[in-house]
């Protein structure tokens, strides 16, 4: 029953007292009548899909924005991810969540229209930062294994910073930590991300500093996404760590980042090994230089009894040094003997074979001199002389061989094979 005593006095009792579950039942039905089915066109922002499948979102323009829901059975037909500043169409059904009594929009069915506004704008500037080299890995840098101090660049009042403290204390407590304190949302988020990265760098107390935000909407980081945040970022004297939003969470500061990690938390474990880790590394490492020094300490006490031993028994040394000095004396001994015969036999050999060559010599020698006495043989005159033959000589005793030599009266002498004639010329005569 309603109380009627609500009515203020003196009014009608025209209007009507709804119960509230009643008003949006009837709102529900009045959007039912009059807009049902509906298309609307719009940007994701803050999408996220529930492990039932179930997905919920805002869909926005410049000048509003309203909430979708977008159930198993619809959002398994989909054939693409939705993302944040994309732009779609929607066709639903407007209705009422009366827990909340809240405006929503069912989703029955979502195709792609485009990039959105800031979408469009994000893929621009990361194609120009791009194109300019500032995403190229060959400038990035390693993250050191053992920072002598780690620097986070963030809000105090975000619960990413809480995130990352906690990571590094119970990981690495004997590394301290530098807060840069700036906003990470809203229009000055820029500008003191900006201002606490150049102080970071003026003060260079620090080896490796994280930027770190956690997750929302691309509006929510649009503050990361700023050209010259990533230029600040890229001039960096230190590596620079990225952890903004979560896993599925893009912006144009992890891609100028030397590291890229999916949240915070994987940031602050990406600088930080594990104190266990180090201890356990140096336990090993004493464990392998103990036994390795008991190891030289067994081979050196070994090598030191197997000299003692050797020493303990002086006999047996100069016996051994004997038999050795014996065995060189039989090698050399042999040596010299091999080595005399060898010498022996080739001495033989030789003095054969100058004796075979001596007379081979002196056999040619001979030969040659039968042959040129029978030569200078041939030559004598006087067997020209004992076949008839006369040699005429003037008194001067110069040889006579032409008539042309000769006169009438001239004296000439006629050698002979027994003598000599002396004779004078009658009268020459030519033949």
């Amino acid at each position: 029953m309603l109380d009627s005593s609500f009515e203020p006095e003196g009014r009608e009792s025209s209007v009507r007292l709804w119960p509230v579950s009643a008003l949006l039942k009837a709102i529900a039905d009045s959007l039912e009548a009059r807009f049902n089915p509906v298309a609307v066109q719009g940007e994701i922002s803050g999408f996220s899909k529930a492990a039932s499948g179930h997905c919920y979102f805002s869909l926005k323009d410049n000048d509003g924005q309203i909430r979708c829901a977008m159930f198993r059975r619809a959002s398994v037909l989909l054939d693409f991810t939705p993302r944040d500043g994309q732009r779609v169409e929607l066709r639903g059904r407007l209705g009422v969540y009366e827990a909340r009594g809240e405006l929503q929009l069912i989703v029955e069915s979502m195709r792609q229209a485009g990039q959105g506004t800031l979408f469009e704008q994000f893929l621009k500037l990361k194609a120009k930062l791009e194109e300019e080299g500032l995403f190229d890995t060959a400038r990035k840098r390693d993250v050191p294994l053992m920072p002598k101090a780690i620097g986070i660049v963030t809000s105090l009042n975000a619960a990413a910073l809480h995130d990352v403290v906690s990571t590094l204390q119970r990981r690495a407590p004997h590394v301290p930590v530098v807060i840069y304190p700036a906003s990470v949302q809203g229009a000055p988020a820029a500008g003191e991300l900006r201002n606490a990265l150049l102080k970071a760098f003026e003060r260079n107390e620090v080896a490796v500093l994280l930027l770190v935000r956690g997750g929302g909407a691309m509006e929510d980081l649009w503050a990361f996404n700023d050209e010259a945040l990533a230029r600040t970022i890229v001039l960096a004297p230190f590596p620079v760590i990225s952890g903004v939003g979560h896993e599925t969470d893009f912006t144009i500061a992890d891609f100028c980042a030397d590291v890229r990690a999916p949240t915070p938390t994987a940031a602050a474990e990406l600088c930080a090994q594990p104190q266990i880790v180090w201890v356990s590394l140096l336990s090993s490492m004493a464990t392998r230089m103990q036994n390795g020094v008991e190891r030289q300490i067994q081979a050196s006490s070994q090598r030191l009894d197997f000299a003692m031993s050797r020493f303990g028994r002086p006999s047996h040394f100069v016996t051994r040094q004997q038999a050795r000095l014996t065995s060189h004396q039989q090698r050399l001994q042999h040596a010299q003997s091999t080595s005399l015969n060898r010498s022996q036999n080739r001495l033989n050999i030789l003095e054969t074979r100058f004796q075979q060559a001596v007379e081979q010599s002196m056999a040619r020698q001979k030969s040659q001199l039968q042959t040129c006495s029978m030569r200078l043989e041939l030559l004598n005159p006087q067997l020209v002389l004992q076949r008839g033959y006369a040699f005429l000589t003037t008194v001067e005793n110069q040889s006579v061989t032409r008539v042309s030599q000769t006169k009438t009266g001239q004296a000439l002498r006629a050698s002979l094979m027994d003598g000599q004639v002396d004779l004078t010329v009658v009268s020459p005569r030519l033949i």
